[in-house]
């Protein structure tokens, strides 16, 4: 079947692609070989954050080039990674406490609510939401919320007030996660299981098997109904 060709243009360069593929896809039509800005292809590791904009539309819109199709006249540019501050800290030497992550990152005060982030996340997070549970000290509604963020940095990029929320969400999700979050008994019952030795034999046998058989063993496992 005869491909649609659609005019594109990428970093101002035109190109004429195949309006049934995504940008990733049309950039390496287009001949780019993506060592940076490319990474899991399904829209969950935040590796292909890219800006665009559409004929007759002033907005700069935001997106996954692996989750988004091309569309006519796009000009389009990706950010494979975006220089945001990131300070440094040792989660075991903190209490996890809201202080200590206002401590961490104080400009999370300097957020005006203009509520551009959540405009700009390709995630549909409530972006403005988990940073103003940053600013009360709601370390549980941070991780809830934010808990699909997949660090693309686009966020930062349209914040005024250059706020790295993405990184002080991963932070209250690592307190959470640490600190706040029921314990798991089946896990806890599991690990000392392994630690007994109780699945050392099966272990050892996996270790033996080749990539074929490991393979059969994956497709022919048990598949917990979905509720």
């Amino acid at each position: 079947m005869k491909e649609n060709l659609i005019d594109i243009y990428i970093m101002g360069e035109h190109h004429q692609v195949p309006d049934s593929l995504t940008i990733l896809q049309a950039m390496e039509y287009a001949g780019y070989r993506l060592v940076r800005g490319v990474g899991c292809r399904g829209g969950f590791c935040g590796a292909c954050a890219t800006v665009y904009r559409t004929t007759g539309d002033y907005h700069l819109k935001f997106a996954l080039a692996c989750q988004t199709k091309v569309e006519p006249d796009m000009q389009l540019a990706m950010i494979p990674f975006f220089p945001a501050h990131r300070p440094r800290y040792r989660l075991s030497e903190l209490k996890g406490t809201a202080d200590e992550v206002l401590r961490i990152y104080p400009e999370m005060l300097r957020c005006y609510g203009c509520n551009t982030c959540t405009k700009s996340c390709p995630q549909d997070i409530d972006v403005l939401g988990y940073v103003s549970a940053i600013v009360r000290g709601d370390i549980p509604a941070v991780a809830d919320i934010s808990f699909d963020c997949i660090m693309c940095g686009l966020c930062v990029s349209r914040c005024p007030a250059e706020l790295v929320k993405h990184h002080a969400a991963l932070l209250c999700r690592r307190i959470y996660g640490r600190n706040l979050a029921p314990r798991s008994e089946h896990l806890q019952k599991r690990i000392a299981e392994i630690r007994e030795g109780k699945f050392a034999h099966a272990l050892a046998e996996l270790k033996g098997l080749s990539k074929k058989e490991l393979q059969e063993r994956y497709a022919a496992r048990d598949i917990e109904p979905e509720e």
